[in-house]
């Protein structure tokens, strides 16, 4: 196994409620829980980097647009995914 897919063993307490449902995947899917929350943990990460790449995309977008509107637009949706929906 290379050096950069060289597992690390962590420890994770996890509530019963994520517990269940991550057993029932494993069950459904018949892989090991533990793939499971590997590939939820992995998904997570991706997502991540996906929303992050869109904030600043929306960023770039507000910095050069001279539209009116479109700034305003673009503030309220930088402004909901910093801070979700109020």
């Amino acid at each position: 196994m290379a050096a950069s897919q060289k597992s690390v063993r962590q420890s994770v307490s996890l509530p019963s409620t994520v517990a269940k449902r991550v057993q029932a995947l494993a069950k459904r899917r018949r892989i090991s829980a533990n793939r499971v929350i590997v590939d939820l943990i992995e998904s997570g990460l991706e997502a991540k980097e996906r929303e992050k790449i869109a904030f600043f995309d929306l960023a770039d977008r507000l910095i050069h647009t001279s539209d009116r509107a479109e700034q305003n637009r673009l503030k309220e949706e930088l402004a909901r995914m910093t801070f979700g929906d109020s």
